[in-house]
């Protein structure tokens, strides 16, 4: 099967939101119907019971696939589960596109979205369609969900692919990865071309990027409980099997010290964080992890000196402007206030910011004493 792009991207631009990071996602397209997003693969398994469910290795992980004459959602469907048996993404595929004039919410979520890219397509068994119209990717998603759809644009806009996945796993499941695209239609595979962009994970980093995005699941908690252990097994998976690009290699480290310190293993985390840094050294975001690391062994001047880097690279680094106040509460009760108040003008009107704001406050009303 082949759903190519007959051209190269035409243009690329980023989604608008109702928030910065959350655009809109409201759909009347129901996909997953009976599945959710972290059920667990036996679970579903029982579900899909006498169907004739096709299982492939995905990576550590496995790939289920229904196709479109017996799933719930009449697509031929993708189920994508980590080496854990947790559900983290899936991939709806409409060979002969599924036209979207009878759900106006989806068409309306759309409308006021621009495509994260748009490019052309020729689907020679998508039904009235003489011409080649322009593919648009739109992008929508909640708190820690991704779905993309791939829409056929025109006078009737057609569905032809749609995924759905975990944040950690959005990269990774993206349905305009070209392995994707490649189950959407039924053209003429000789009169195609793949699009130039974006590249799959090679072989050699895909096991590494997987691990990576298990780590993250586990360590932000994306279905429901964090989970320390399963986060540093994760991150040591990843780093051991390789990460070609530095800045994901330092992060890896990065995230790997900071589930050891949810551990308890402050030694360790160290250790890992100070990597990061070896790797690439002026991120402010690890320098402040390094000095609340540092502040937690009890070595104040070295995580003074950490906390301080953090706010010479970024000045408005509200976190690292609270830490460093905590930092110079017991030698430097003047520092300590300034960093406060600083901290306080920078995250003012931030709702998420509520707990630690009333924290700053009381701290500042004690050193005044």
């Amino acid at each position: 099967m082949a759903l190519i792009a007959s051209a190269v991207l035409v243009s690329a631009c980023a989604a608008p939101s109702s928030r910065p990071d959350l655009p809109p996602s409201a759909s009347d397209l129901v996909l997953l119907k009976s599945m959710r997003l972290c059920d667990q693969k036996d679970e579903a398994l029982k579900r899909w019971t006498g169907l004739p469910v096709q299982r492939t290795a995905w990576g550590s992980g496995e790939e289920i696939g229904i196709p479109g004459n017996r799933s719930e959602s009449g697509a031929e469907e993708s189920f994508f589960f980590d080496e854990d048996g947790l559900l983290v993404g899936a991939l709806f595929a409409f060979p002969t596109g599924l036209p979207l004039k009878p759900y106006p919410v989806l068409r309306d979520t759309l409308s006021q979205l621009k495509p994260t890219l748009e490019f052309y397509l020729s689907l020679t068994t998508v039904p009235d369609r003489t011409n080649l119209d322009t593919s648009g990717l739109y992008r929508t998603g909640d708190e820690k969900t991704t779905t993309e759809y791939i829409v056929q644009r025109g006078s009737s806009p057609t569905l032809l692919l749609a995924s759905i996945a975990l944040d950690p796993y959005a990269s990774l499941l993206s349905a305009y990865r070209p392995e994707f695209l490649a189950r959407g239609g039924k053209g003429d595979k000789s009169k195609s071309a793949q699009p130039a962009s974006p590249k799959s994970p090679s072989a050699a980093a895909f096991p590494s990027l997987q691990q990576f995005a298990r780590g993250e699941t586990a360590y932000f908690a994306s279905c429901g409980t964090r989970d320390m252990d399963r986060a540093a097994a994760a991150y040591e998976k990843a780093i051991a099997q390789g990460i070609p690009d530095k800045v994901q290699l330092a992060e890896a480290h990065h995230r790997l010290g900071l589930a050891l310190a949810g551990k308890g293993q402050l030694t360790q985390a160290r250790a890992e964080i100070e990597q990061s840094l070896s790797v690439r050294p002026n991120s402010p975001d690890v320098l402040n992890s390094l000095g609340t690391i540092h502040l937690k062994l009890g070595d104040r001047d070295k995580a003074i000196a950490s906390l301080e880097r953090a706010i010479t690279l970024r000045p408005n680094y509200p976190l690292a402007r609270y830490n460093l106040g905590e930092a110079y509460e017991p030698v430097n009760s003047k520092l300590a206030i300034e960093q406060y108040e600083t901290y306080l003008a920078l995250v003012e009107g931030v709702p998420e910011e509520r707990e630690r704001m009333a924290k700053a406050r009381e701290r500042i009303r004690m050193l005044k004493r």
